[in-house]
Order: C-alpha cells, then sequence, then structure tokens
C-alpha cells in the first residue's frame, strides 16, 4: 500500500496523517505481548520513556520498523531513499507517579543535530490511543514555520529529553487536534509539526513506539539531545551519501 496523491496533498498542508493501518490481529496482539515481555523485564520506569533503539536487541521492533506499508508511506512522503534513525517507546501508565506524565508542545528536531532539519515520525500505537489515555494531540500546519524557539516547560511531569517545550498561545493551542489511534494504526508527522499529548486519565496503558526516518541526504552536524550521534540504518533504497556512516542491518530484511 502507499500513499494516495491527496493524502500526500494533506500531509504537506497539514503536517501530518492520522490512523493508517498497518497491523491487524493476531499479528497486533503478538506484538503488544512482545512489548509486555519486554516491559515486565525492564521495569516500567525505564519502559516509560528509556527504551531507545531497542530495535538492534528485539527483532519485534526491528520488524514494526521495515513494515512495508510503513516504509511506502515514508517513501511516497520524503523519497525512495531512507535510513531508519531512531526508534523510541513513550508510554503513559495513568496510575502512581507516573499519573501526571505529559508531552509539552515541542518539534521533534529541535535538539536532533540534523542538517537541514528534516525528519518524519512514524506514531505506531502498541495500545489503543484515545483522548481518555493521552492521545497524541498536532497543531496544524504548523511545521511551515520551520524549527521555533524552545524553552524548558514549567509544569512538572515532562516527557521530553531536555524538558524542551515551544510556547503556545491559548489560541493555538485550542486550535489542538486529537489524534486516536486503535492498535496497529499509525499516525506520520513532519520533524517540525508542533505536537505533545496530555497525562493519561485513565487506568489503561498508552503505550506508543515512534519510528523516527530521515532521507539518505541529511546529515548529522551535532550531537542528539542525548548527547551522541544516531546509529542510522538503511531500510529502503540505497545509501551513497554515508552521512552517518556504514551499519549493517541488525536483522535480515
Amino acid at each position: 500500500m502507499t500513499l494516495s496523491a491527496a493524502q500526500v496533498e494533506a500531509y504537506k498542508r497539514d503536517g501530518y496523517l492520522n490512523a493508517i493501518d498497518v497491523i491487524e490481529e493476531p499479528q497486533v496482539t503478538r506484538y503488544r505481548q512482545a512489548f509486555d515481555d519486554l516491559e515486565a523485564r525492564v521495569g516500567t520506569e525505564t519502559a516509560q520513556i528509556g527504551l531507545v533503539d531497542y530495535h538492534f536487541e528485539k527483532k519485534f521492533i526491528w520488524e514494526l520498523a521495515t513494515h512495508p506499508t510503513i516504509l511506502d508511506a515514508i517513501e511516497a512522503l520524503i523519497g525512495p531513499n531512507v535510513l531508519l534513525l531512531a526508534t523510541h517507546f513513550f508510554n503513559k501508565y495513568g496510575e502512581g507517579d507516573q499519573a501526571e506524565a505529559f508531552v509539552a508542545w515541542h518539534q521533534d528536531v529541535t535538539f536532533w543535530g540534523l542538517e537541514p532539519p528534516l525528519a518524519i515520525t512514524a506514531w505506531y500505537a502498541v495500545d489503543n490511543s484515545d483522548v481518555e489515555n493521552g492521545c497524541m494531540q498536532v497543531i496544524p500546519s504548523t511545521h511551515v514555520s520551520g524549527v521555533l524557539e524552545h524553552g524548558k516547560a514549567q509544569q512538572v511531569g515532562n516527557l521530553l529529553s531536555v524538558n524542551q517545550e515551544v510556547h503556545m498561545t491559548p489560541a493555538q493551542a485550542a486550535s489542538a487536534v486529537d489524534l486516536p489511534l486503535r492498535a496497529g494504526q499509525i499516525s506520520i508527522h513532519d520533524g517540525t509539526l508542533i505536537h505533545g499529548s496530555l497525562p493519561n486519565r485513565s487506568q489503561r496503558r498508552r503505550c506508543g513506539l515512534t519510528l523516527r526516518y530521515v532521507p539518505t541526504w541529511v546529515r548529522q552536524a551535532d550531537v542528539n539531545s542525548f548527547g551522541d550521534r544516531w546509529k542510522a540504518v538503511i531500510v529502503r533504497g540505497t545509501d551513497t551519501e554515508m552521512n552517518f556512516g556504514e551499519r549493517e542491518r541488525p536483522w535480515a530484511m
């Protein structure tokens, strides 16, 4: 499956697409169980935001990151030569010390060290994601303004790596659109689209896997917000630029 011309145009205009079907049962349950096993091994404190680039360790994450439906959509938006930049789980548990966890308004690429600052994120719903348990929200068309200045969030519980937040007026925040997803679906958003999510007010977990992609002609000009360099790996097409060096695929494709 690839995106329609109307979807590509909507993405260019709005900066995002939502509710793209990728996985059906029983695979949805299989992937959820695989994450449940990983979560049980590392604990919820680590699983909340600490599972970065586990596609090098866990094959099910690599399978999702290289799923043909996802890569077809990414190729339709950024071209035929695609690097997987990173994978990162975001979990909100809705109870205990983690109940106030939220994601402040931000743009993904702000502290990623990319030149140019171009990236795209597919957000895979491991669990059903809805308004009650804190689904992603986006502010449409904010990607057209480029990278904006970010400050620090004043509200406690921000899950972002350096507590970053871009200021939004009440009127701008009121224009936000919810992106509910059924488990097995993805949303896609531009790396400069302003987005975030509210705390989980349910008793259900909200687990999402972010899959980050860049075209091969993007390079790393500075370290990322983790103080490190990205471990990018080719997942579609060819990489003649080699801007991130050469890295073997962790699993056979």
